[in-house]
């Protein structure tokens, strides 16, 4: 395995967990990149940019870019917190002030926070959409308006594993003039800092992905026999049986697409579904969590995403406890899972998302640490990957062995 790219001094440890991931973890294509006070100090990648063999021996490059399944969430839920900040979107109001055809069916006092923080009680569609409505920007939010919460909404919580991106987007269109999610964060977000980062692929990225720029995802796959220390992360009989039980409301939520698409068809990654869909390089993803918790030099100018009180607002807990969904316990923010046994970041105060599948990107503003991890090799763990949560530990170790911040 010829693995590429650079680590700065005293985080050699994320170079060799990385290593490791493909040698002992059945890695086959992936990234991962780390900022530390806003410097990248972590750029590594390696294996094949496609994992399914259509385009052969193609090596993953430094460009790569991947669909980074629910580590979408955390780069949408700045979105609607950054509104919030100028004064156009009110936490506390119900979402029926700005989208008066959500209020029916029971859902007059979700509060906009409860979508943020999966207390809505919407994790499910009692019709699931197919693949061709779940991409339609109309269709996804018109389900959910005309659908009656499963609990009463603000007095417990559950993941919202696809009805968040509808709930989220529709929220942003009615509070933006029409603008949508994805082109927001195209014009706000992704442009200014120069990420490598979409929900919602241009038309001329996807032709550059034809030539190795956006890699093509497996089907998921056992996780493969484990050597070495780390722990064996073998789901309880209660979550296997939750994801079996076709009335469960862990089966149905992420059944509310059915059939799910597939994620390397262009019209899925050109669709904007902020709960799923966005598409990164390692270095994107890093590069965003960094400029949630400080300075990172820009397109023109530096750029900080969120100030001191909004990223305080972000990762002060929400939620806690039992998830209704992922029948494990679980701790959200506004929009963003928290370090705990489910997902755990390097401590208390970190706050990002996973992927299903694999994906990882999360900031730690104790630390100053933003990371960032994409893969090929979709796996069926939903929070916390054997292969992200490697490198997080590699993180960890560097950081008590005293890497220099500069």
């Amino acid at each position: 395995m010829n693995l590429h790219g650079t680590v700065a001094e005293g985080f050699e440890p994320v170079r060799d967990a990385f290593a490791r991931n493909f040698t002992a973890l059945g890695e086959r294509g992936a990234a991962v990149a780390v900022y530390r006070d806003g410097r990248k100090v972590v750029d590594l990648w390696g294996g094949a940019r496609d994992v399914d063999g259509t385009a052969g021996a193609e090596p993953w490059r430094r460009g790569t870019a991947q669909v980074v399944r629910s580590a979408t969430k955390g780069v949408a839920a700045a979105v609607p917190l950054l509104l919030h900040r100028r004064g156009e979107l009110d936490l506390d109001a119900p979402v029926g002030e700005y989208w008066p055809e959500f209020k029916a069916h029971g859902k007059e006092r979700v509060l906009v926070r409860h979508v943020l923080n999966h207390r809505a009680g919407l994790p499910v569609l009692d019709r699931p959409l197919t693949p061709e409505d779940a991409l339609d920007p109309l269709r996804g939010p018109a389900a959910v308006a005309a659908q009656s919460p499963v609990w009463e909404p603000g007095t417990d919580h559950g993941y919202h594993a696809l009805t968040y991106g509808w709930l989220l987007d529709e929220l942003v269109r009615r509070v933006s003039g029409g603008r949508g999610a994805g082109q927001w964060i195209a014009d706000e977000i992704a442009g200014p800092l120069g990420l490598d980062l979409w929900v919602g692929l241009p038309a001329a990225e996807e032709e550059a992905g034809r030539a190795g720029r956006v890699g093509r995802l497996d089907e998921p796959e056992p996780e493969p026999a484990r050597s070495g220390s780390g722990p064996r992360l073998r789901p309880k009989r209660s979550v296997t049986e939750a994801y079996e039980n076709p009335e469960s409301l862990t089966r149905r939520a992420f059944a509310a697409i059915t059939p799910f698409p597939d994620q390397n068809d262009p019209e899925y990654r050109a669709a904007a579904l902020p709960a799923a869909n966005g598409i990164a390089t390692a270095d994107g993803l890093a590069r965003f969590y960094a400029a949630l918790i400080g300075e990172v030099d820009g397109v023109t100018r530096d750029v900080r995403l969120f100030d001191r009180a909004t990223m305080e607002l972000a990762r002060a807990e929400e939620s806690a406890g039992p998830d209704r969904v992922l029948v494990v316990g679980t701790r959200f923010g506004l929009g963003y899972m928290l370090h705990g046994s489910a997902s755990p970041f390097l401590g208390p105060g970190s706050f990002g998302h996973p992927g299903r599948g694999g994906s990882l990107g999360f900031a730690d503003p104790e630390s100053g640490i933003a990371l960032g991890y994409v893969t090929n090799g979709f796996r069926k763990t939903v929070t916390a990957d054997p292969r992200a949560q490697a490198l997080v530990r590699a993180v960890r170790a560097a950081l008590a062995q005293g890497p220099s911040p500069s």
